[in-house]
């Protein structure tokens, strides 16, 4: 794809209001910032396994050991957030195939570039996610 080709030249560039909204150029930035987070998630991941692997010592302190089960244990939380992140993010790139990436799942308006580079997962506009949390704060406190 010529796209990919430009993008990977020009590592300076983002996407702009200034452009037609959701571009070819706009959806491979977008493609590859998810694929890059993505990347980074299962690196992380795949050093956390490693570092549960090697930390099976028994600690003869029970403070120590009890410290080490908490780590464990907020780590493995941790993943389990990220692996729900790696779904999300594998979602993003289905919309970017099927081109509704970038678009208000609810009003079906543009997102904004703001908001899609501060979390290239959203799948709401801001007013759109502001009304979606306002119903479940109310639904919440009833």
């Amino acid at each position: 794809m010529k796209t990919a080709a430009v993008l990977a030249d020009d590592a300076s560039y983002r996407p702009s209001e200034d452009e037609e909204f959701m571009n070819e150029r706009q959806l491979e930035y977008f493609k590859q910032k998810l694929n890059a987070w993505k990347e980074d998630i299962l690196r992380e991941s795949r050093e956390t396994l490693s570092h549960l692997q090697k930390e099976t010592e028994n600690h003869p302190d029970l403070a120590d050991r009890a410290s080490s089960e908490t780590d464990r244990a907020l780590e493995l939380r941790t993943r389990d957030r990220q692996r729900k992140l790696i779904s999300k993010i594998d979602e993003a790139l289905r919309r970017i195939e099927d081109g509704s990436y970038g678009y208000c799942e609810e009003t079906g308006e543009p997102i904004g570039l703001g908001r899609l580079e501060a979390r290239p997962i959203a799948t709401l506009s801001l007013e759109a996610q502001e009304r979606h949390e306002r119903r479940e704060r109310v639904h919440r406190d009833d």
